[in-house]
């Protein structure tokens, strides 16, 4: 059942001190510079952007694994930011991992029944029976053979590795599962049977999916709402049909010109950003991103703008209305 609301981010940073030798003062990374988002159970958020727009670090600071330097963290109501370190283990079980390279998150020397079995073993007081008997069921449910249950990770394919991934994330019945990218280092004829395991899976046990990834074609065959992230900021957040169909931030629609589309009626108006993506270090002033903009204006030049709502979105750019 949908609805209740898991996750809640309320201007959310998280900035790294930067050391550049004896002689220059620390410098500032943000990479998350003020994120706001509330992901519902049995729902899919979608976070979207180039390499380097804080996806990542804002996967990491979800499942706890780094604090944020500022802003509010809510896992089930409960504000991680106000709990000391301690008090936040039953919370990491709410929220588990599906890590971006299948060959890389596993360990290479353990079996299966181990790898599933271990949290398991950090979390609940279950014996080894009972450990095996819960790791046989949870590969039958993603669709693995349970008699391979004493392999080793490099005796299955990289579409059966993310599968075990996938498997260990579920084993403490998490409510959250932060999704880094989970299809990118798959074959393209693998990637669509995991998407449509995730989606099972989410049906089946009322999962809310905070899902990573820069390929739009699979963030649009996953995903409830979409947040377009540049440079540690969102710029666009709302339901995936009205970001996919009418864009109304710049760097939205450079992005969903840039995917590839076999229907030419699908097809963007073709638009570029011009430029790399500038350094975290020194970000532009104004609209970080007015430098590659192609509809930037002077107003853009020195004034940062807000989230906004337009057409039923929030977006951050001047002149949403009329691009």
């Amino acid at each position: 059942m949908t609805g209740d609301t898991v996750l809640e981010a309320v201007d959310l940073c998280r900035h790294y001190l930067l050391h550049q030798g004896a002689w220059k003062a620390p410098a500032t990374v943000r990479a998350l510079d003020g994120v706001s988002f509330r992901l519902e159970a049995g729902r899919t958020l979608a976070v979207v952007g180039e390499s380097g727009c804080g996806k990542s670090t804002l996967a990491r600071v979800v499942t706890l694994i780094e604090p944020p330097t500022a802003g509010q963290l809510s896992v089930r109501g409960v504000p991680v930011t106000t709990h000391r370190r301690a008090a936040l283990r039953p919370l990491r079980r709410s929220v588990q991992m599906v890590f971006q390279d299948p060959y890389g998150s596993l360990n290479p020397r353990k079996t299966v029944a181990a790898i599933l079995g271990e949290p398991l073993v950090i979390n609940t007081d279950l014996g080894t029976a009972a450990r095996r008997d819960r790791a046989l069921a949870m590969m039958a449910r993603v669709g693995l053979r349970t008699d391979q249950i004493d392999r080793y990770p490099h005796m299955f394919s990289g579409g059966q590795r993310q599968r075990i991934a996938i498997a260990r994330a579920l084993m403490l019945n998490p409510q959250i599962v932060v999704a880094d990218e989970p299809v990118s280092a798959l074959d393209v004829s693998i990637q669509a049977q995991v998407l449509n395991l995730l989606m099972d899976l989410q049906e089946e046990f009322n999962l809310a999916y905070l899902f990573i990834s820069h390929d739009l074609a699979v963030v649009r065959h996953i995903a409830d709402e979409v947040m377009v992230m540049y440079l540690g900021r969102p710029v666009e957040h709302g339901a995936k049909m009205q970001v996919f169909e009418r864009p109304r931030h710049p760097y939205t629609r450079v992005l969903l010109a840039a995917t590839p589309r076999v229907n030419p009626a699908l097809r963007q108006v073709r638009l570029v950003a011009t430029g790399e993506l500038p350094s975290p270090l020194a970000p532009p002033p104004g609209c970080t991103f007015h430098k590659r903009c192609p509809f930037a204006t002077g107003r853009c030049a020195t004034e940062v703008p807000v989230l906004r709502e337009v057409d039923d979105r929030a977006v951050a750019c001047h002149h949403a209305e009329t691009i």
